[in-house]
């Protein structure tokens, strides 16, 4: 890892980690937090934490199957993104998942990244997006899990007497529920 992107990863709060299953699935997962959660343990090794998320564990399962990995990891305002490609494997050693504590509480699981490519890319598709141009973007809206829930429900149970008012209630305490884990449980 080259001096700048080890600048570069000190100032990152993002990254996408890309892995694949034995059969080639691909399974994409955003990995977040203040600026610079990512260790350089070396000049070919990374050390990613792992926080409570939504409990789905498809990335890990994929790199007990295929250890390749893929990163690309985003600073706001910065239009290029580094890109990192390896190998990954998890680890649960208590000391290292000590060392990524926050609030008191160490990260979950970690992803020990050894290096082959490590490279920037440039940032025409950002410029495009205008991802960093606040005055682009449109109002604010939050993902309603509940109402996917509600979508669900209503299509599998089109042929029975669903009651409507039931699960508009249940969508409504979903929404609650990750409202709330949102506000309490980040770490």
């Amino acid at each position: 890892i080259i001096d700048d992107a080890k600048e570069f990863l000190d100032e990152a709060p993002l990254l996408l980690l890309c892995t694949q299953d034995a059969t080639g699935a691909m399974d994409v997962s955003p990995k977040g937090d203040a600026p610079g959660f990512v260790e350089v343990a070396d000049s070919r090794t990374l050390i990613i934490p792992d926080r409570p998320g939504n409990k789905l564990a498809f990335g890990f399962e994929n790199l007990l199957e295929s250890p390749s990995v893929s990163l690309i990891f985003l600073r706001p305002g910065i239009k290029e993104t580094l890109r990192i490609n390896g190998t990954g494997q998890i680890t649960r050693d208590p000391k290292i998942l000590e060392r990524f504590s926050v609030k008191g509480k160490p990260a979950q699981l970690c992803t020990v990244v050894s290096v082959d490519e490590c490279f920037f890319h440039c940032g025409k598709a950002l410029i495009r997006s205008k991802l960093w141009q606040p005055e682009s973007w449109s109002a604010e809206r939050r993902i309603s899990f509940g109402k996917q829930f509600a979508q669900v429900m209503k299509s599998d149970t089109a042929d029975s007497a669903a009651d409507s008012s039931e699960v508009t209630e249940t969508a409504r305490a979903i929404d609650q529920s990750v409202a709330d884990d949102y506000e309490n449980n980040l770490y």
